[in-house]
């Protein structure tokens, strides 16, 4: 049973950081696709980053050159550095994981196998 258990979230004020965690159970980071993609009301669901198995990375251009993703594969445990915050950013992030051959476009297409249950992320300008 595959489960994903964000963490990390919380209110800041923009040009702030947060750093957001996601422990993985039930599988091998060696076998999938992490990511994140968030979601904020009454809006579409929006990729943010993903990373495979070899370390590529790809990121949404709203974030990038903000928000790095990176992974501890002995801790299995996937991370989003977030810098320079906007109030834009307000939204409940989701950790996600996927196996498939475009794991990586999934993921930025807010879609994927598994996915957590979500911290909440607030910035206030």
């Amino acid at each position: 049973q595959v489960q994903l258990v964000e963490s990390g979230g919380g209110s800041v004020q923009a040009g702030g950081s947060l750093r957001l965690s996601c422990a993985a159970f039930g599988y091998s980071f060696s076998m999938y696709c992490m990511g994140w993609f968030r979601q904020a009301p009454r809006q579409e669901r929006e990729g943010v980053a993903a990373i495979d198995s070899d370390g590529s990375t790809r990121y949404a251009d709203s974030v990038k050159g903000r928000f790095t993703i990176s992974q501890d594969n002995a801790k299995n445990t996937l991370y989003l550095q977030m810098n320079s915050l906007k109030p834009e950013d307000t939204a409940m992030y989701y950790c996600a994981a996927d196996s498939s051959v475009f794991c990586l476009g999934r993921i930025l297409n807010g879609d994927g196998n598994y996915r957590g249950q979500g911290t909440q992320v607030t910035v206030s300008s």
